[in-house]
């Protein structure tokens, strides 16, 4: 025992290093536009391109990340996913910056520093599954937004040659990790603004049939009392799954909303709870610790690994070290954030047996 508490004293008085160094950002070519395509890649806005900022811009971009692969909006906030958002850079692929020009309320040009962030799909999938975040399979639906605006003049449709008047609902679902589409907009199709105004999701259902898949996120646009409402159904094979309304002094964050609605109804429906190990504490053994220095090795690999919220060491024997871990995920999550070409490897047996390369 007095060995053991040498070597946890010796581990309190180390002050971990930083993570290795993130990706280089990809090449473009002359009068590329680097942007954000895809479930596993984010941007953000940040103060400069400086180091810090960036980490703290990549630590945001995998939170979006990851609320777009399980569709779940509050992903960030789930258990273990904070901790983990800190070690962004172990999860990236590359990344780049875009200089966005615009104008301050003075009139003067002003500038603002974008970061591009593309994640690797494979290890986000990992991530995701390890804790616990929920599965939305892909290739995911593409629903039909049947959108008609009045703003003083009588209801519209808004079809694909007003898609700019739709804008932020269509931004709005691809940050939650899908696609909405918009309507031809024929004469006939036009028309249906009066059955949109009245609720009839039956009419929009049918008209909306030469469209696939068939989904409807039916919504009704107008001026309130203190802004703008919007009212909003969402139909999936003719079945209502969700209604919602809300107000805004500003008419595209009114609009917004009804990409949530949809969003929240699809993953209630179609997405799967990760398979995982039960959170708890599992007592696990550690070989190869011959000195203080590999203890020190062991508790970096473990305290940077999300899944373990607590370590106790119950007793040394030899060059063989005896853990509690109070784990996230089970002892099976532990061994898919260690991976192969960390320091630990290992985990079979009963209690699991790890060993320090």
């Amino acid at each position: 025992m007095r060995r053991l508490h040498a070597l946890a004293a010796a581990a309190a008085l180390l002050l971990f290093c930083a993570l290795p160094a993130a990706a280089q950002d990809g090449l473009r070519t002359e009068g590329d536009v680097a942007k954000a395509q895809g479930l596993y890649e984010a941007e953000v806005t940040v103060p400069s391109q400086s180091e810090g900022d960036r980490n703290g811009g990549l630590a945001r971009a995998l939170g979006q990340v990851l609320g777009k692969v399980s569709g779940d909006r509050n992903a960030a906030a789930r258990p273990g996913v904070a901790a983990e958002l800190r070690n962004a850079r172990n999860y990236l692929d590359s990344y780049d910056y875009r200089q966005d020009q615009g104008t301050s309320a003075t009139g003067a040009p002003s500038f603002r520093t974008t970061l591009i962030a593309r994640f690797d799909p494979q290890k986000v999938d990992v991530l995701a599954s390890v804790l616990g975040l929920p599965v939305w399979p892909q290739p995911r639906a593409k629903p039909v937004l049947w959108l008609a605006i009045d703003d003083g003049s009588g209801p519209r449709l808004v079809g694909v040659q007003q898609s700019g008047a739709a804008r932020s609902v269509l931004d709005r679902a691809v940050d939650r990790g899908y696609r909405l589409g918009l309507p031809q907009g024929t004469a006939a199709e036009a028309a249906l603004a009066a059955a949109i105004w009245r609720g009839d999701t039956a009419a929009v259902a049918s008209a909306s049939a030469r469209y696939a898949p068939p989904m409807q996120l039916i919504g009704k646009l107008y001026r309130g009392k203190s802004g703008w409402v919007a009212e909003w159904t969402f139909v999936d094979g003719g079945k209502v799954l969700a209604t919602s309304s809300s107000d805004n002094a500003d008419a595209r964050q009114a609009m917004a909303t009804g990409a949530d609605v949809a969003a929240d109804a699809l993953v209630k429906r179609y997405a799967k709870q990760a398979v995982g190990g039960q959170p708890g504490t599992y007592r696990i053994l550690v070989s190869g610790i011959r000195s203080a220095e590999d203890y020190v090795r062991l508790s970096a690999a473990l305290q940077q690994t999300a899944v373990v919220r607590r370590i106790a060491p119950v007793r040394a024997q030899g060059d063989v070290l005896e853990l509690d871990l109070d784990l996230l995920s089970g002892v099976d999550g532990l061994q898919r954030m260690l991976g192969q070409d960390g320091p630990l490897v290992g985990g079979d047996g009963d209690p699991p047996q790890f060993y320090l390369k």
